[in-house]
């Protein structure tokens, strides 16, 4: 099974003050236990860097480069990829939809990836489901 992992997630896994890290964490070990494979792009690992770098620092970036990034299958974004994100955007016209949601959306569907591996309402939104395989109070 593929899952799409987004930017939500994968800060929810490495910062462990985070509201979601418990069911991060959790959702984490089953993908590990079930064979799951992590799914991405070219953009999320720019914005989870990028975020992990200005709100918590350098040593979360390590850890994320070091620990997660090899797990994960990297969609690399193009000018293809980029149009179509684009295309979606301007179609979405809403300001609070990003163009790394977009694209991510435009993967899940390319490669019919139908569950993401967020926190985020925007993938719920566009007709995707949110992994939930982690009960926190069990």
């Amino acid at each position: 099974m593929n899952i799409f992992a987004d930017t939500s997630g994968l800060f929810a896994l490495l910062v462990e003050n985070d509201y979601m890290y418990v069911r991060a964490r959790g959702n984490f070990n089953y993908f590990a236990e079930n064979n799951v494979q992590l799914v991405t792009s070219s953009f999320v690992l720019l914005e989870t860097t990028a975020l992990l770098q200005s709100r918590i620092g350098l040593p979360p970036v390590n850890d994320f480069n070091t620990k997660i990034l090899p797990l994960l299958e990297i969609v690399w974004v193009d000018d293809k990829w980029y149009a179509r994100a684009m295309q979606r955007l301007l179609a979405q016209s809403k300001r609070d939809i990003s163009l790394v949601d977009c694209l991510s959306f435009e993967i899940m569907e390319t490669l019919q990836i139908e569950c993401a591996f967020a926190f985020d309402k925007h993938f719920e939104e566009n007709g995707f489901t949110i992994a939930a395989f982690h009960n926190p109070d069990k």
